[in-house]
C-alpha cells in the first residue's frame, strides 16, 4: 500500500508536523510519497516550468497511491492541500484527515473516509480504514 501525504509545509509548525508524520510512517514501515521530499530542483522555483513539473509529479503520485493522508490545520488551511484532498476524493482514493486545528471545513470532513487525531497516526489501520467522524465545529 502506498500513501500520499498531503500537507502544507510553508510555516514552521506545518513543517514540524509533516516531518513528524513522515517519521511515523517510516517507523511503521509504510510506503509513502511526501511532496516535501520530492521537491523539483532542476527548475527555478516559482517559474512556469517548475509549477508544471510540481503539479504533474504530485497529481501522478495521487493517482498511483492507495490512500491519501491529509494533515489539516483547520480553518481554510492550504489551497494546494485542499486541492489534493478533493482530487483524491474525485478519483476514488480514500482520504484520511488528521485534524490539527480547532475547527474544520465541511468539504474536507465530508470528502474523507475518516478523521483522526495526530496521536492515532501511530496505530491507525490504513488497510481497513476504521471510520471516525469529526464532531467539532464545522463551517
Amino acid at each position: 500500500m502506498r500513501i500520499y501525504l498531503a500537507s502544507p509545509f510553508f510555516q514552521q509548525k506545518e513543517l514540524e508536523k509533516v516531518k513528524e508524520t513522515e517519521n511515523i510512517l517510516a517507523r511503521r514501515g509504510m510506503d509513502f510519497f511526501s511532496p516535501r521530499l520530492h521537491e523539483v530542483r532542476d527548475q527555478e522555483a516559482g517559474s512556469p516550468a517548475w509549477a508544471e513539473e510540481v503539479f504533474r509529479m504530485d497529481r501522478d503520485a495521487i493517482q498511483e497511491c492507495d490512500r491519501v493522508l491529509v494533515l489539516y490545520h483547520g480553518g481554510y488551511g492550504d489551497t494546494g492541500t485542499a486541492w489534493e484532498c478533493g482530487y483524491a476524493y474525485a478519483i476514488g482514493k480514500p482520504v484520511v484527515v488528521v485534524l490539527l486545528g480547532d475547527d474544520a471545513n465541511l468539504m474536507i470532513t465530508g470528502g474523507s473516509a475518516s478523521q483522526i487525531s495526530f496521536d492515532e497516526l501511530e496505530t491507525y489501520d490504513f488497510e481497513t480504514l476504521p471510520r471516525k467522524k469529526y464532531e467539532g465545529p464545522l463551517f
